[in-house]
């Protein structure tokens, strides 16, 4: 392998890509989402600056992918923590829990999505849709909303999906210090909204050390949606820097 070549690579092994160098698009990506309050003072222990928190609101989701491409076939859940960003509202994107490995390679590397490995779950049981988070043996969260109650409005739908996700992005320098460390903002644009509902819904989170969702306990759930859509990844921009503050 020539010198030029290796400048080439994005990602290694240099004979077997650990993902692939595309964007990423999804068709019927399926969303179960929760809404719901929580501690004040636990969200704001792990909000970094310069965001704030002006509402203790999370978002606990699932997310199921069956059509991505370069990636396959997949399901995500996370945590994400209603935030300011000069006057800008959005979220914070806290850990995302993954059952693909090139989904975590990919969205760790390429972007600064904050995921690990996991097993989430969503799917239908009677008349009721099931969101579930183990890590490894042990089951970390359940979600339940009851199917298809209520349409929603695709442009509150659509306002949900495109929200700006902000998140800390990393990488580690040779001397064990930081070479890179970011508040980076992303926003996705390019979607299409097939379907929408609301309807009643609770979530339950089980304590456990290396998957604290737990820390942000559920005090009130204030709201939920099932949405199903097709979409375009945008990619991130740095819009703080972490070392040279």
């Amino acid at each position: 392998m020539q010198k030029e070549d290796v400048a080439r690579l994005f990602t290694t092994p240099v004979d077997s890509p650990a993902y692939a160098p595309a964007r990423y698009r999804f068709t019927n990506r399926e969303y179960l989402n929760i809404y719901y309050r929580t501690d004040p003072e636990a969200v704001r222990r792990l909000v970094p600056e310069p965001l704030t928190v002006i509402d203790p609101i999370v978002r606990f989701e699932i997310m199921r992918m069956p059509d991505t491409t370069g990636l396959g076939d997949y399901t995500e859940a996370g945590q994400l923590i209603a935030v300011e960003h000069e006057g800008e509202k959005g979220e914070f994107n806290l850990a995302m829990y993954v059952d693909s490995v090139p989904a975590i390679s990919s969205g760790r590397e390429y972007s600064a999505y904050p995921k690990k490995s996991g097993s989430p779950t969503l799917y239908v049981d009677s008349d009721t849709l099931v969101g579930t988070l183990d890590y490894g043996t042990l089951r970390v969260a359940t979600a339940t909303m009851g199917y298809k109650h209520h349409a929603m409005d695709p442009a509150e739908a659509r306002a949900q999906v495109c929200s700006p996700n902000f998140m800390v992005k990393t990488i580690p320098d040779y001397d064990g210090g930081l070479r890179v460390c970011d508040l980076v903002r992303t926003r996705i644009s390019d979607v299409t909204v097939k379907s929408a509902h609301t309807a009643p819904a609770r979530l339950e989170l089980f304590a456990h050390a290396m998957a604290p969702l737990a820390d942000l306990p559920v005090l009130e759930v204030v709201g939920a949606s099932h949405i199903l859509t097709d979409l375009t990844l945008s990619p991130v921009e740095p819009v703080f820097d972490y070392l040279t503050a």
